[in-house]
């Protein structure tokens, strides 16, 4: 066999992809625990019978919305099931975009072989409602990226969906639960729809910080690396490099993009490099000009980092200060004080060269500053710097 082929399931870092999927919707959902009991408030009368409840989630791209709503009506349905019948189905409106097909996509969750065929809107409609009053069955509709339907036909088939008890005997067929983004979902909804859907009901949500993205990091790389090959400064620098977007997705795109590098390198963890080598490739590149255009004991100190930077995933700002001293002494520069310093690390963080949180020293006893590159290969840096501080310094 090929040698190279060694590395397929070889399984050195990796021990399951399925979790880093974004389709994957785990058991627990972390860091959105005050928006699921947010959502069950507004859901709280829904094992009443004869009841029905509906929420908009609005948020930016990766903030957790379709799993929020998919972990909500999970648990739903298995942990009242002795007080009310209730199921689910979940409904991408990206690709099922049109009345028919949404409709067709409720039907078949509860019969698979209804026929459908050359019935109209309101027959199917109608259809939906006998069974689940023939099975005493409450459902959830979940309606994700809401927008694309909206924007193609209108409000029609939400107004149908919310008006499918009028006039009829007995209520609470259905209940409905709307997903997309916030500034493109409210400018699409009617008047008449939103007052059904009650003003109170919208549950926003913003992009996750760097905590929630951590616990996020933490919890799919437990479903997904092997133990060993990871540890808390690896997810706390993947943290660190999506939290400038908030994109839970992104943690899943550098996990599984850190771990395939460190096996493309043959090895069984994971290093600072591995994330920052694929983080690197998701911004846009530092141009030369502006490493150029640094004063001359920035880019000592910048040089500094970048050489520490280059092993680990983070440094205290006392430690850039001593190794500061050294590349100084090594350019025959006499270093700048303690103050200048400290706003020399404020311009690098200003101009997105290094990120900046306070955390506990490395023997525990007290708080220090704590410097990374989550964005930045430091050995993309450490060349030009190198280049420019010979020329500058005669050396």
């Amino acid at each position: 066999m090929a040698g190279y082929l060694d590395r397929i399931g070889a399984g050195l870092v990796l021990k399951d992809v399925e979790p880093l999927s974004f389709d994957y919707i785990p058991t627990s959902l972390v860091g959105r625990d005050d928006k699921l009991v947010d959502l069950a408030t507004k859901f709280s009368t829904i094992i009443l019978p004869e009841t029905s409840c509906n929420v908009l989630i609005t948020g930016p791209v990766g903030s957790g919305k379709t799993a929020l709503a998919k972990v909500f009506a999970k648990d739903l349905e298995l942990n009242f099931s002795n007080k009310r019948s209730i199921s689910h189905v979940h409904i991408n409106c990206r690709n099922f975009n049109t009345s028919p097909q949404v409709l067709h996509k409720v039907i078949t969750k509860l019969d698979p072989g209804y026929p459908v065929r050359g019935l109209s809107s309101s027959e199917v409609l109608s259809s939906i409602r006998k069974i689940l009053r023939n099975l005493n069955q409450h459902f959830l509709i979940i309606l994700d990226e809401v927008n694309h339907i909206l924007m193609k036909e209108g409000n029609d088939i939400l107004y149908k969906l919310l008006r499918i008890d009028e006039d009829k005997q007995g209520k609470g067929t259905l209940s409905l639960i709307l997903i997309s983004q916030e500034e493109i979902v409210l400018n699409l909804l009617e008047g008449a729809v939103i007052s059904r859907l009650g003003v109170g009901n919208h549950i926003r949500l913003s992009g996750y910080n760097k905590d929630g993205l951590f616990e996020i990091a933490k919890q799919r790389a437990e479903l997904s690396l092997f133990k060993e090959s990871y540890d808390d400064e690896v997810l706390d620098l993947i943290a660190s490099s999506a939290a400038s977007k908030g994109d839970a997705r992104n943690v899943l795109h550098l996990i599984e993009g850190s771990a395939k590098n460190a096996e493309k390198e043959g090895r069984k963890h994971i290093i600072p490099e591995d994330i920052q080598t694929i983080s690197s490739k998701e911004v846009v590149a530092v141009e030369p000009h502006v490493v150029d255009n640094l004063r001359p004991h920035l880019q000592l100190l910048l040089l500094a980092i970048c050489r520490r930077l280059k092993k680990e995933s983070e440094i205290t700002s006392g430690d850039a200060e001593q190794l500061y001293k050294v590349v100084c002494e090594e350019y025959n520069q006499t270093p700048k004080g303690h103050t200048t310093l400290w706003k020399y690390i404020k311009d690098l963080e200003n101009n997105d060269f290094i990120s900046s949180k306070y955390g506990s020293m490395p023997q525990g006893r007290g708080r220090t500053q704590l410097l990374s590159m989550p964005n930045i290969l430091p050995s993309d840096l450490i060349n030009r710097l190198e280049l420019n501080l010979n020329r500058q310094f005669n050396i």
